[in-house]
């Protein structure tokens, strides 16, 4: 293990391990690696830290990663441990706990005995057995199936066999988009086909109500941990995994189903153009060799049933490349095409641009012709305040190399590492609940009356087919989906502006008196210094409670339905923005019953770098009864012992957040790893009172920039739409009447 990875199971930082180094003559040589870059042996700087009171606050998938790591390439041991984790997700937390326990030699032998009954429907499975040198990751396996869920392991063993194989940079389908994805299909299909399944998420989120699954890819790996998350998520299907290229070598070639879901590769120049020329799949015209998304458009259409639904998550490039023009005019004349939805960056990978969920509906025979295509702007989702970075315009192309599916999105061997966490935790800085509605809303009630539809403008627009078919066949959302409304009315949005302007000019008061300076003194001629303390240290000491953030899957990894919920659910978003609890069932955490209470301290689990949302807060009384959200740590203090300002306001540090997290563009905190001042109740409060003023001022200028930004976006729009006139200044000339002749 490197000095970096001692580090993290220590929670303390690099340079404190450095010093560890230089300072203490019984600290363990290195063990390989070199002299500038040393590797140490696990257990025996494991018996070092004990030795010294130093206990592990790495999280249960680091500690798997080490142990996976610390194998050697080529180990394959991570194949191995895939059926021992459907085994465990069937154990409960204190059974887990007993097996890890026992002696090696006892635990390999039941672990293989329990992983032997693995059902022949995972592909390419081999017999298994483990040695002596696999029980370290069997007991970290064990764990992390405990502490962080069945699937959580999974993405860990994952990452470690895609890392060895050729290849690395494998991402999922974010859990959210997943789930808009199925919710677009009707609520009676039975039978799914995702023909690049990949790591089985889109699979996992059509359980409800389909009762048979079918998937293929091209990796074994990926085909294996379809089958074993599916094993786990939805045991009571009839679910058929099959390794290969579907393009090239169908594994279900008489096979039809009521819906297909697919994320499928990108830019894919190697799909086979020459030699399936003259494929029979190909009834909508032969793809252009480098649009290999529109092969898998009609693979899919070829695998429905008259009237079945297709929905795949496609690059944008894919709606007004010229070279898929005729290829895109005849899914339209035919029908086929029934919705494109616009997502905003950062939904998914690659996270530079913004991909599209295109829906499909293959003819039926004699059936209504239909008329319209369906458009809806996802992007204006997140321009109108979810969190995470503004989307683009869909126009951007998916790079050369960027894959989807099964092989999706390459970016080299250190991205995978963290393939599984970052895709689940770029997902954490969407309102995916909010985008959901506001797509479902729109294809409800146009598939409920497709000729009756209204356009709603800034989000969606229903255009005629004969509209389309034009020379270039674009079919680009931001193209069509108009952005103002045809029928404004000029004194409606004129008194909107007065209300506006009100609302702007009390806002800005309160943002005055927020910022207004109290006092503030320095703490003398330097930075004052203090003893800290671990949220771990705290909480096995009694002054504190934690609640770890569930990620999405984990309720799956037990087979059960989202449940039904009569209470709100507060968010990640919810902390950052400091509105009150805004979630639903699909946001809940694993523990359903653990409500908040007024005075918990709440922590996202996940931030983007430079991200200047807030990390922490207090929840008030408008929180109190809500039920936990996913990516939110809940700290509960004693309050006779913490002051729970005080502790939000260190905890959400810059530095704070820094040293306890993992990843770069996105960081996932550890909240065992955090560090406190330990100060007296009294000196607390005083740091807590000046805490909550930081917070409200942060609330103010939120809501500051949001009423200005409405305002002259209504502005703009009541100008620009020809019913507002600019204010009268002195020397304008009228233009209250007709133009004036001489005026250009």
């Amino acid at each position: 293990m490197t000095a970096a990875e001692i580090s993290r199971i220590a929670g303390v930082t690099r340079a404190t391990v450095s010093n560890w180094r230089r300072r203490h003559d019984d600290f363990p040589a290195p063990s390989a690696g070199t002299e500038s870059s040393p590797l140490y042996d696990l257990p025996t700087v494991q018996a070092w830290l004990r030795g010294r009171g130093h206990t592990s606050t790495a999280s249960p998938t680091e500690e798997l990663r080490t142990a996976l790591r610390l194998l050697g390439p080529g180990s394959g041991v991570a194949a191995r441990l895939f059926p021992l984790v459907a085994a465990a997700s069937r154990r409960t937390p204190e059974a887990l706990a007993e097996l890890t326990a026992v002696p090696d030699d006892q635990l390999l032998a039941r672990a293989e005995k329990a992983a032997g009954e693995l059902p022949a429907t995972v592909p390419e499975a081999e017999p298994v057995h483990y040695g002596p040198d696999d029980a370290d990751a069997v007991r970290a396996l064990l764990g992390c199936v405990r502490e962080a869920g069945a699937q959580a392991a999974l993405d860990v063993l994952a990452e470690r066999e895609l890392d060895e194989g050729a290849a690395s940079g494998v991402y999922q389908t974010p859990e959210g988009l997943a789930r808009l994805m199925a919710r677009l299909l009707p609520a009676d299909v039975s039978r799914v086909l995702d023909p690049a399944c990949g790591s089985g998420t889109l699979l996992a989120a059509a359980r409800q109500g389909a009762r048979e699954l079918f998937g293929q890819d091209s990796l074994p790996v990926q085909g294996q941990r379809t089958a074993v998350r599916l094993l786990i998520a939805a045991p009571e299907a009839e679910t058929v995994i099959r390794v290969g290229d579907s393009l090239r070598a169908d594994a279900f070639p008489d096979l039809t189903v009521d819906a297909v879901l697919c994320n499928p590769p990108f830019a894919d120049r190697d799909w086979g153009h020459d030699e399936l020329a003259y494929d029979p799949r190909w009834a909508y015209g032969l793809p252009p060799r480098f649009e290999s998304e529109l092969a898998w458009v009609q693979h899919a259409l070829a695998h429905l049933e008259p009237g079945g639904h297709a929905v795949m998550l496609l690059p944008p490039a894919l709606a007004f490349r010229s070279s898929g023009r005729r290829v895109r005019a005849e899914l339209i004349r035919s029908g086929a095409l029934r919705a494109v939805v616009s997502l905003p960056a950062r939904a998914a990978y690659p996270l530079h641009i913004g991909l599209q969920i295109w829906v499909f509906q293959r003819p039926e025979p004699g059936g209504t012709d239909r008329t319209t295509v369906l458009f809806v702007d996802g992007e204006g989702e997140q321009r109108d305040g979810a969190a995470g970075t503004p989307s683009a315009t869909g126009t951007a192309t998916a790079g050369a190399g960027s894959r989807g599916g099964s092989r999706s999105r390459r970016s080299g061997p250190s991205a995978s590492a963290a393939s599984a966490t970052t895709s689940s935790a770029s997902a954490a800085t969407f309102n995916w609940e909010g985008l959901t509605e506001r797509v479902l809303d729109q294809w409800a009630a146009f598939t409920t009356a497709p000729d009756t539809y209204a356009d709603e403008p800034g989000v969606a627009r229903a255009v005629p087919l004969v509209d389309l078919l034009d020379d270039v066949v674009d079919v680009t959302p931001a193209r069509h989906v108009r952005a103002t409304a045809a029928d404004i009315d000029p004194a409606a949005l004129a008194r909107r502006v007065h209300d506006l302007h009100d609302q702007l000019a009390e806002q800005v008061a309160a943002l005055a008196s927020a910022s207004a300076s109290g006092g503030w003194q320095p703490s003398g001629a330097s930075a004052r210094e203090w003893r800290t303390a671990t949220v771990s240290d705290l909480a096995r000491g009694g002054a504190l409670t934690v609640l770890r953030a569930a990620t999405p899957g984990t309720r799956g990894s037990k087979g059960s339905a989202a449940p039904t919920v009569d209470r709100p659910v507060l968010t990640a978003q919810d902390v950052s923005t400091g509105n009150p609890p805004s979630g639903g069932a699909l946001d809940l955490h694993a523990d359903a019953a653990q409500p908040v209470a007024a005075g918990d301290v709440l922590v996202r689990a996940v931030a983007g770098s430079g991200n200047e949302s807030a990390m922490t807060r207090v929840a008030d009384d408008r929180d109190a009864g809500a039920l936990l959200g996913q990516h939110v740590h809940l700290l509960r203090p004693d309050p006779a012992r913490l002051d729970p300002w005080f502790l939000a306001g260190f905890l959400g540090a810059d530095d704070n957040i820094a040293s306890a997290s993992t990843g770069s563009t996105l960081v996932h905190v550890t909240p065992g790893r955090l560090r406190v001042p330990l100060l007296p109740l009294e000196e607390q409060r005083r740091y807590g009172e000046a805490f909550r003023r930081v917070y409200e001022l942060r609330a103010a200028v939120r809501r500051t920039a949001d009423l200005a930004a409405d305002t002259a976006v209504t502005l703009t729009t009541g100008l620009t739409a020809g019913v507002l006139l600019p204010p009268d200044t002195p020397g304008s000339p009228d233009t209250s009447g007709a133009p004036d002749s001489r005026s250009v």
